[in-house]
């Protein structure tokens, strides 16, 4: 509607329904005479007060500016960065952090949360954790995850998991957190983490956490010299030998 020309979007992470993104990256490709108009003046960064006024109340777009050379949201991605957010109080979440806070219903133990989040992290097979794709892999990079009591006292019994990797794969995160909180809450040890990642397809065994406790907050990228060499990496599917 603004620039008056079909545009397609290629983001960082396609995030589930109900899931937040404050950290996502798009690009698109725009004839440059699609800039050329008296709002715009060829500055990009000039989109974001006339989206502002066309998208919905949920949706912000808080910059644009011209992508360097080479510049792939998805594929030039080194690691995407999530954070969990839930509450296990009786009370459920504050009114206010409803919307991004996801309640469980039973108490856990923070400390074997964090034992079974040690266990996940590294170069794994996460088939058991992901809603596979067909010709898709679902070997990972899961380079950390860690939880934190993020309680005060509005917000008492309130965790938060922390998870980066080099890429995610169709609700893999949602089941990292649940399998944790399974663990968590006493009905599963540590060596069920464990054999999960030997699995080799979806397991029923693990819960998946809610969606609307889980947020995109951030994605790294390489320097623009080195984002043509990055993406060629992605592109390539991974190995199953870990040495």
């Amino acid at each position: 509607m603004i620039l008056r020309h079909p545009i397609e979007l290629t983001v960082a992470g396609r995030t589930d329904a109900g899931v937040h993104s404050a950290g996502q990256v798009a690009h698109a490709d725009v004839p440059v005479d699609s800039l050329n108009q008296r709002s715009i003046d060829g500055d990009p960064a000039k989109l974001v007060r006339r989206l502002a006024k066309l998208v919905d109340d949920d949706i912000r777009v808080s910059n644009v500016s011209f992508a360097p050379e080479g510049f792939d949201a998805r594929f030039s991605a080194l690691r995407r960065h999530y954070v969990y957010r839930i509450t296990t109080d009786p009370a459920g979440a504050l009114p206010t952090r409803v919307r991004d806070t996801a309640v469980w219903t039973r108490a856990v133990d923070v400390d074997l949360m964090q034992e079974a989040a040690t266990t996940l992290v590294g170069l794994h097979d996460f088939a058991a954790f992901c809603k596979a794709k067909p010709n898709a892999t679902t070997i990972r990079d899961l380079q950390e995850f860690y939880w934190v009591d993020a309680s005060t006292a509005t917000e008492p019994n309130l965790y938060e998991a922390h998870v980066t990797a080099d890429a995610f794969c169709w609700s893999m995160v949602r089941s990292l957190v649940g399998c944790c909180l399974a663990v968590g809450e006493g009905r599963r040890d540590i060596n069920f983490v464990e054999a999960m990642l030997a699995e080799s397809e979806r397991s029923s065994s693990i819960p998946v956490a809610a969606a609307k406790g889980l947020s995109l907050v951030g994605v790294d990228y390489p320097a623009d010299e080195d984002l043509a060499a990055r993406t060629l990496v992605t592109r390539d599917k991974r190995s199953a030998n870990i040495i």
